[in-house]
């Protein structure tokens, strides 16, 4: 199963084709721009500081929707 990025102007930014645990990371596996592979790591302190992006209440009730839309 493939989960796709797009851009802001509809085109296809990531293909990431892969999740895996790596330590304490998640590390995520696929493409950039149709060609150039890549493997990134996200650490548990970089995913707290994403979710402190959403401190309004209205976007975790967005979140949580978000998946059923």
């Amino acid at each position: 199963m493939i989960m796709k990025i797009f851009s802001s102007d509809g085109s296809i930014l990531m293909e990431v084709t892969a999740f895996e645990r790596s330590g304490d990371d998640l590390e995520f596996r696929g493409t950039i721009m149709g060609s150039m592979p890549v493997a990134a790591r996200l650490t548990p302190s970089e995913a707290r500081q994403a979710l402190r992006m959403f401190r309004k209440p209205s976007w975790w009730w967005f979140l949580l929707t978000f998946l059923f839309r």
